[in-house]
C-alpha cells in the first residue's frame, strides 16, 4: 500500500467513523428515531441524520484530503473544493438512495443500513477523489520531469 492510499484510508476512515457517530447521535438523540418536520417538508429521522452528518464531515473531509492525502496536487484550491463538492453531492445522493432502499424497502435498522451504505460509497469516493478532485497535473504524473 502506498503512502497516499494509507493516508486516504486513515483520514477517510477517521472521517467516516466521525460521520457514523454523528449519524447515530443525530438519529437516536436529536431526532429520536422519528420524523423531523422542517417547514413544509418532513424528513424521516434516518434521512435528517444523514444531512446533519454530511454538513459536519464535508468540510473536515475536504481539508484532510487537500492538506494530508493529496497535498502533492498543485490545482487551485477553489477548483479542488468545487470538484470535491460535486463528488460529495453525488455520494450524498447515492447514500440517500441506498439508505431509503435499505431502511424503507428492506427494513434494515438505519444505523446498520448506514454502515452498509458507507461501504459502497467509500469505494466510489476514493476513485473519484483521486482521479478527479485532486488529480495531479500531467507534469506531476511524468516521472522524467
Amino acid at each position: 500500500m502506498n503512502l497516499q492510499t494509507f493516508r486516504y484510508a486513515a483520514s477517510g476512515g477517521g472521517n467516516t467513523v466521525l460521520g457514523l457517530l454523528i449519524y447515530f447521535i443525530s438519529f437516536k438523540y436529536i431526532f429520536f428515531e422519528k420524523t423531523f418536520h422542517f417547514g413544509i417538508y418532513a424528513f424521516k429521522g434516518h434521512i435528517a441524520a444523514l444531512f446533519i452528518s454530511f454538513c459536519i464531515t464535508f468540510p473536515i473531509g475536504f481539508f484532510m484530503s487537500k492538506y494530508v492525502v493529496f497535498s502533492d496536487s498543485n490545482m487551485k484550491g477553489r477548483i479542488q473544493l468545487f470538484r470535491y463538492f460535486m463528488i460529495c453531492l453525488f455520494n450524498l445522493a447515492l447514500n440517500y438512495i441506498l439508505l431509503k432502499i435499505f431502511v424503507e424497502q428492506f427494513h434494515i435498522y438505519p444505523v446498520l443500513a448506514q454502515i452498509l451504505t458507507i461501504s459502497i460509497v467509500v469505494l466510489f469516493s476514493y476513485v473519484a477523489q483521486r482521479n478527479f478532485s485532486f488529480k495531479a497535473t500531467t507534469a506531476e504524473e511524468d516521472p522524467t520531469n
